[in-house]
């Protein structure tokens, strides 16, 4: 459970980071609004909260969903795009720097204030498929010695050289 923990942390730190950033700063450059990354993180904290609230809902413990901690990464993009005068380098390379190192700090803080993860991990564990969903494991190699498995491999290997040099023929 604490790798995938680690694992899920790292890559959530990373797309998450990616996605405020470059939206905010997409549409900062595009309408020259500052104030745009706070208000992309103000709008995704809300919709986690209302996910933590359906699942709530549903019977699972308050910290089956943990909020992610956006806001604060947010706000200093919005301030480095303030204080760079529009300079667009500037906002991508000091903004989304701040970003990078401040949303995953922000997350592990919020992380450890999770009450019990391995008693989480263990008494709502992960929903099995139902078998009709079940995928089906491929029959790789069960034909490998077939007569015909090799004619139409070799067949279609053939296939381009004898195509070329009919092509080369009927130029003649």
């Amino acid at each position: 459970y604490t790798d995938w923990a680690w694992t899920s942390f790292v890559v959530f730190s990373i797309s998450q980071s990616t996605m405020l950033v470059v939206g905010a700063i997409y549409y900062m450059l595009f309408t020259g609004v500052p104030g745009t990354a706070t208000y992309y993180a103000t709008i995704m904290t809300i919709y986690t909260w209302v996910a933590k609230g359906a699942w709530f809902a549903l019977g699972y413990p308050y910290d089956f969903i943990v909020v992610p901690v956006w806001i604060p990464s947010a706000m200093l993009l919005d301030l480095t795009y303030w204080a760079t005068r529009r300079n667009k380098h500037a906002a991508i390379i000091v903004g989304g720097s701040l970003v990078g190192l401040s949303l995953p700090i922000f997350n592990m803080i919020n992380l450890l204030l999770v009450k019990d993860p391995l008693e989480m991990a263990f008494k709502y564990p992960r929903p099995t498929l139902p078998p009709y969903m079940t995928p089906i494991e491929p029959q790789v190699g069960k034909f490998y010695n077939s007569p015909v498995a090799l004619g139409s491999g070799a067949g279609a290997v053939l296939s381009v050289p004898i195509a070329a040099l009919g092509a080369k023929l009927n130029t003649w």
